[in-house]
């Protein structure tokens, strides 16, 4: 299979899809990754480290979408990526599609196949792909409040 990362274009979204030990373990299992240019770097994966996995960079998002089979992504696409997407194309990544109605008839039109990391399920119906995105949200919940609070502080300090 033919899998493409996109770099993330979502506002405040550094995250990226696969990592370079995972484009590894894909491409010794005979798939071809394309990563686009610096979609690592928000995580700290730089476009080396890719190609030292073996993954293939392509330098825009459009070359990313044209080339695969399957997208891997962090969050779902935004308007601009509808366009990108093809027929049967398999996008991999967190939809969310009750929260957005747009997002769920634009990826019908397109007729993409939607794997929802929210809704993969294991044999006890536990969620194992969701469960560690709410544990990291629930710690990072008392950081962003910190932050917040301090922001709160700082401007009060200036009164």
């Amino acid at each position: 299979m033919i899998i493409g990362v996109p770099k993330e274009i979502k506002t405040n979204e550094n995250r990226v899809g696969l990592t370079p030990a995972g484009a590894y373990e894909l491409i010794k299992r005979g798939h071809h990754v394309y990563v686009q240019t610096s979609a690592g770097q928000g995580s700290g994966f730089s476009d080396e480290e890719y190609l030292g996995a073996g993954a293939n960079i392509l330098p825009t998002i459009e070359a990313v979408y044209e080339v695969a089979e399957m997208i891997v992504k962090v969050k779902e696409p935004i308007q601009q990526e509808y366009a990108l997407i093809k027929e049967n194309q398999l996008l991999f990544t967190y939809f969310h599609f009750a929260s957005s109605e747009d997002l769920t008839h634009a990826m019908i039109a397109r007729k993409a196949v939607c794997l929802a990391y929210e809704t993969v399920e294991l044999t006890d119906r536990s969620l194992p792909l969701l469960i560690p995105m709410s544990e990291v949200a629930g710690r990072m919940a008392i950081q962003e409040g910190a932050k917040y609070l301090e922001s709160q502080r700082e401007a009060e300090a200036y009164y």
